[in-house]
């Protein structure tokens, strides 16, 4: 996902990532309409909590069935897996590579490409969001 919007990145400290003003850009990468949509259709309350995390993971993956919804659900879905990750992990932020791709960088440096993650659930339901959650949460 390329941001023109949020201008030039410079280097720091030799990482070609600038680190986000969560106030300037996290509500725009926690949006995830077409998720939030199915979600809802399905029931499912999303609250940017891990519990809805664990929602997600329960739903009939009816999107699969359909070849143009299913990049762009597992977008969403990745940038929502982050969302939960930077709202409930101390430290934790989004940043945007150089490449323009939104990631996560936790308060150890370690960053978290959120986004094929969740292109991965979003096709084969493995690993679940849940599970992607506590593998980040731990470190």
């Amino acid at each position: 996902m390329h941001l023109p919007f949020l201008g030039p990145r410079h280097k720091k400290n030799g990482d070609a990532a600038a680190l986000v003003d969560p106030g300037a850009v996290a509500g725009l990468l926690a949006e995830c309409e077409l998720l939030r949509s199915q979600a809802a259709r399905a029931g499912v309350r999303l609250d940017d909590t891990p519990a809805s995390l664990e929602a997600l993971d329960q739903m009939v993956p009816r999107w699969r069935d359909d070849p143009e919804t299913l990049p762009w659900l597992g977008h969403d879905a990745g940038l929502y897996l982050g969302t939960v990750v930077v709202r409930t992990v101390s430290g934790a932020g989004w940043r945007v590579r150089s490449d323009g791709e939104p990631v996560v960088r936790l308060a150890s440096g370690r960053t978290v490409e959120v986004v094929p993650a969740g292109q991965e659930w979003a096709a084969t339901g493995a690993p679940g969001l849940s599970q992607l959650y506590a593998g980040i949460a731990e470190t």
